[in-house]
């Protein structure tokens, strides 16, 4: 695994305080308690403590929740070497250690399959789809996607069912999840956001600056006293300075992130919240990479395409009865209780595999048996 090395709190609310309009409000404060304006500085230290607190504690949250995705991962593995099976923690993995997976493993790395049988993994750590992914030894185009790929497993998916013996070529920070954990680390650009405060904090210092020269100029040239000349620059820098706008930010955008929490959304980056709620569209390739990876069953039709609660019967004893691989679909169907099942017994299971692609069951009742077939339309 690769080292974390995680900023120090001093260093992070240092790097906070860099932003130009906060430097001229430490600037104005560090004036104001010099003429002994108490008042006036302890004011706007306050002011620029919350705004820069409020930023700090929402992006530790957020660095924190990184932090327990990548411990998700956390794990043992079974592994042969030298011609042993032993049991040993997933951070030990080399390339090229054998691994043996079966149902309800969690992939300790990325790795190629040698053998397997029947072997389905649940990928939406990855890929944001619910369905079970059928793997096996084959050759895969070099280019394929990622969803495609089906001679290999990665690190953090689960296996639902089967077996399978595989080669790791991949561990810790080079496994496809890792590249994901890593990305949260990594320095993205600024946003359009950050960049318009950028640029208005400058032209307010800037102009801050130039006012209160211009003013002492005119006194000097004035022959004014030049301790009144610079007090009353102090004042005009001051009132010049909006002390409220980065808490006002700050807090505008806390509370747009703690809504978003609310929702379980992670918000990394307090900007990102403006970001968001400056959109009119948003695209993306795949509903479940945004979404809950889960289904819900809106209707029930038949050959016809015409709404049937004989269709919806059938579907609910066969997702009753089998005792197979739990599709989501499944799950979908039996979250509307039928009493339909009463009288009903199983006589026999054909379970759902990956080559005949359906589950079969025979139910019997009242000396009348009828097989009950659920699977992909194409095959049946």
């Amino acid at each position: 695994m690769e080292a974390r090395h995680r900023r120090s709190l001093p260093v992070e609310l240092l790097l906070r305080l860099g932003n130009p309009l906060v430097l001229v409000l430490l600037v104005a404060c560090g004036v104001s308690a010099v003429v002994h304006d108490l008042t006036s500085s302890a004011i706007i230290a306050v002011i620029v403590l919350i705004s820069v607190a409020l930023d700090f504690v929402q992006e530790h949250r957020a660095s924190n929740a990184a932090e327990r995705l990548r411990g998700a991962v956390a794990l043992r593995a079974r592994v042969l070497r030298d011609g042993e099976e032993r049991e040993l923690p997933a951070v030990s993995l080399v390339p090229g250690d054998v691994v043996l997976l079966a149902a309800g493993s969690r992939v300790p790395a990325d790795a190629r399959l040698l053998a397997s049988r029947e072997l389905s993994v649940n990928e939406s750590l990855l890929t944001g789809e619910p369905y079970p992914v059928e793997k096996a030894p084959a050759d895969v185009p070099a280019d394929a996607p990622l969803a495609e790929v089906g001679n290999a497993v990665f690190s953090g998916t689960s296996v639902l069912e089967g077996t399978a013996r595989v080669l790791v070529f991949a561990t810790g920070g080079d496994t496809e999840v890792g590249g994901i954990t890593r990305a949260l680390d990594t320095p993205v650009a600024s946003t359009a956001f950050e960049k318009d405060t950028r640029r208005f904090s400058g032209m307010l210092m800037r102009l801050t600056v130039l006012m209160v020269l211009f003013v002492l100029l005119v006194n000097l040239t004035l022959e004014r006293p030049l301790l009144e000349s610079f007090l009353f620059a102090v004042a005009l820098a001051v009132g010049l300075t909006p002390e409220l706008l980065p808490m006002v930010v700050s807090v505008t955008l806390a509370r747009g992130a703690l809504r978003l929490a609310s929702q379980g959304v992670i918000v990394k980056r307090l900007s990102a919240v403006h970001d968001l709620g400056c959109m009119d569209v948003l695209c993306t390739d795949k509903t479940g990479t945004l979404t809950e990876a889960s289904i819900r069953m809106e209707r029930h039709e038949d050959a016809s395409c015409e709404q049937s609660e004989r269709v919806l019967e059938w579907a609910f004893l066969n997702s009753h009865f089998a005792t197979g691989l739990r599709s989501p679909m499944d799950a979908a169907i039996l979250a509307r209780p039928l009493p339909c099942t009463q009288g009903w017994s199983k006589q026999d299971e054909l379970p759902f595999d990956f080559e005949r692609r359906r589950v079969s069951v025979l139910l019997e009742k009242a000396g009348r048996r009828v097989l009950v077939v659920k699977g992909a339309p194409e095959d049946l």
